[in-house]
This record gives C-alpha cells, structure tokens and sequence, in this order.
C-alpha cells in the first residue's frame, strides 16, 4: 500500500465503524436475523424459516482467520479493510435481495446499506490498483457475480456476525475502540 501510506483508519471510516458496531450489536443481529422458532405464531410468516441460508459465493465469507491469514501473508492494513467493506456490504445486499420489503428486518438492513453506502464515499478514493493483488483480485471476485465462483449456503446472520468480528479486528485498535 506504498501509494497510500496509510495504516491508521481515517477519523471518517472510524466514525462510521463504530455507527456499524451499535447497529451490528447481538441483540440487533439476534432481533433481525432469527428464525421461526423464536417468533411467537402469528409473527412467524415474517421472519426467515428455521435453517434459511443465502447463497453466497465462497470468497463473500470473510472470517477472522482469513485475516489472520492475509496479514501473515504482508497485506495492509488498509487493503484489508478495503476487503472487508466490498465483502460486508455484498453481504448485507445479498440478505436485501431475500427480504420481501414487509419484511420485519428491511428497515434494519436498509439503515445497514446505509451506513456502507457512507463508507463507501470513505473508501471512494481508493482503486484496484492501490492494493495488493491478492485483495484487487478478491474484490473484483466479489462484484462479478461469481459466475465462475462456487456457491454455498450461509446464514443471513453469520453472514453479519462475521462482519462484525472482521471489523472489530480492523478497527478495533486504530480507531482506539473499548475492548467490546
């Protein structure tokens, strides 16, 4: 990330991560994304079945260990975070593009696509080609649609609870966050 040089998080990415972490709280996650079973009957039509899975392609799964394992390899700090919003935000339109908008959760995952529409004017200035190959080439992986890519069933809220241990590792310490 030579032509960037910056490893500390802008004041504007940390302001809007920590908007993102009060919004991905458990309760929240747990309220938005549960299933029938924990909906009272008249309320179950609205919630997602017992076991619903969204249909993802395998790199739109970024966990705490492939962080782990793109640090190891030397990526920046700063190409993982810029991974990491084009992964996140996939995830929160892939979970949109299930939700019939009656649905108890489009509000909230509408305030989530919000909130990384604003992150994305963040990270607007950087290109492809700003960061490591490894990170340009998972990013434009992302947003082809994975044709190509395989697919697998993940559900609507790991997909949101692995975002938040991703930018929590990202952000965490350079935006001097309270151990959470």
């Amino acid at each position: 990330m030579a032509v960037l040089g910056l490893e500390a998080a802008a004041p504007g990415e940390c302001e809007l991560s920590r908007l993102l972490q009060d919004k991905l709280r458990y309760e929240m996650r747990l309220q938005y994304m549960k299933h029938c079973q924990e909906a009272s009957p008249p309320f179950q039509k609205h919630y997602f079945p017992i076991d619903y899975t969204v249909q993802v392609q395998y790199e739109e799964v970024l966990r705490p260990s492939n962080i782990t394992r793109l640090r190891n390899g030397t990526v920046s700090e700063v190409a993982l975070r810029y991974l990491w919003f084009h992964i996140s935000s996939q995830a929160v339109l892939r979970i949109r593009e299930v939700l019939p908008e009656k649905h108890p959760s489009w509000r909230y995952t509408q305030e989530l696509a919000r909130l990384f529409d604003a992150l994305g004017e963040e990270f607007s200035q950087y290109q492809q080609s700003d960061v490591e190959e490894v990170v340009a080439e998972l990013v434009k992986l992302v947003h082809s649609g994975g044709a190509q890519s395989r697919r697998k069933p993940v559900r609507p809220k790991a997909l949101l609870d692995n975002c938040l241990k991703v930018m929590r590792m990202l952000y965490g310490a350079p935006c001097r966050w309270e151990s959470t």
